[in-house]
């Protein structure tokens, strides 16, 4: 195990404990040996864990602390990697230009070690397919899904029937070829799904809808597992 991961390890089992705890059952959870343990703890207490105790008398970490940014352990880093360069291909530009800064921001932090990880990470993501009449409006939609604004647009169904829509906005799915807005419609007194690139004429009206989009989203994920369940059901 790299010494980052169990650095955190011993951080997360610490937490476990409420009352203090012996070094000796610390480095059994751990699988490592005192030595290594004792060293761990000095680590941590450089880095501003309050950890009270001593060899002999057992150890117990108070609240609040919380490590530097600059502590990942590398499944972590190898996830936060992968995720932002999928971001970086796959989302419209400020998103793309976001996932980038955020990668050089986060690398300017870590120690060389982790630095070089990132650096040298070898998980890639494939070509991304180029997606057409999205870069525009994509943008527009994710600032309404953060303001919690209600949206107005024309409509061009599967069968080729346009149709007014004014919706709440909560979500937007990603997927390879299509990003699909997830909303409350008012036209249609329910849940919505719209394929980006078949929006168009979008008018951002500047008002709030009137319930919080976690809830909307909420019941929206409550529907979709209630289907799932019957779906199940009805082929069993």
């Amino acid at each position: 195990m790299a010494r980052s991961d169990r650095i955190l390890l011993l951080l997360q089992t610490l937490r476990q404990y409420r009352r203090p705890v012996r070094g000796e059952q610390l480095a059994e959870d751990l699988s490592v040996s005192l030595r290594t343990l004792y060293r761990d703890i000095a680590t941590l207490r450089a880095q501003g864990a309050d950890i009270r105790g001593e060899p002999g008398m057992g150890y117990q970490l108070k609240s609040g602390f919380l490590l530097p940014t600059m502590m990942f352990s590398e499944e972590e880093l190898e996830a936060l990697i992968l995720g932002t360069r999928w971001v970086a291909a796959r989302g419209d530009g400020d998103l793309a230009q976001a996932a980038r800064a955020a990668v050089a921001r986060i690398s300017a932090v870590l120690p060389a070690p982790l630095r070089d990880q990132i650096e040298e990470n070898q998980l890639l993501i494939g070509p991304a397919e180029q997606v057409d009449g999205l870069a525009g409006d994509l943008k527009r939609l994710r600032e309404a899904v953060r303001r919690e604004q209600t949206l107005q647009f024309s409509y061009l169904d599967l069968s080729g029937q346009k149709s007014a829509r004014r919706v709440w906005p909560f979500a937007l799915g990603y997927f390879d070829q299509v990003r699909v807005l997830v909303a409350w419609c008012e036209t249609r007194n329910d849940f919505r799904h719209f394929r980006a690139d078949r929006i168009s004429d979008l008018l951002e009206t500047g008002e709030r809808y009137p319930r919080r989009k976690a809830a909307l989203l909420s019941e929206w994920r409550a529907r979709q597992q209630a289907g799932a369940s019957n779906a199940a059901a009805d082929s069993s």
